[in-house]
């Protein structure tokens, strides 16, 4: 990875990617042999990416940034509503309404999570984040993302927003 690459430019591009995938499963859809692929790589990634997002970006910016607290506990909300809608989907059969419906409710969560996350934290790590900060950043997070490929050795359990900043904002 090269000496440049920012954290927020590596999460931007993983957005990019679940926009793609998200558009490809709805293209996928009566595709009932298209669709189980499709949707463990997708879900899996987007596990992996919030779970990256917890252990790396959010602890991070909550060191510089007093008003990220609010921002942190957002993002948390959010990705537990991705992780319910991934859980929901895996009770039922996939390509079914039940299926679609806990599908919908994830990409819903998603793409209000990525829009919100563009717009505040990640101009704002932009902004006070030194270029040597954000290129150590970026090396752990994919490092991260690379080692916990599939969901392994990640816990996909909610978790609770308030527990999340006393645990990582600093004193």
């Amino acid at each position: 990875m090269a000496d440049d690459t920012r954290v927020t430019d590596l999460i931007r591009l993983d957005h990019d990617w679940f926009r793609g995938k998200f558009a490809a499963l709805q293209q996928a859809r009566g595709d009932d042999a298209a669709l189980p692929a499709l949707w463990k790589e997708l879900s899996d990634r987007l596990e992996v990416h919030a779970a990256a997002e917890e252990t790396l970006f959010y602890p991070r910016l909550l060191k510089d940034d007093k008003d990220s607290v609010d921002d942190t506990q957002d993002a948390i909300r959010d990705h537990n509503e991705i992780r319910d809608g991934i859980r929901d989907s895996e009770a039922h059969a996939i390509g079914g309404e039940a299926w679609w419906k806990a599908v919908e409710a994830a990409t819903k969560a998603n793409t209000e999570h990525m829009e919100e996350e563009e717009a505040g934290p990640l101009r704002e790590f932009d902004d006070f984040a030194s270029p040597d900060e954000q290129a150590d950043v970026a090396a752990a997070f994919a490092a991260f993302e690379r080692d916990h490929a599939g969901r392994r050795g990640i816990s996909t359990e909610d978790k609770d927003p308030d527990r999340y900043i006393e645990e990582h904002a600093p004193g």
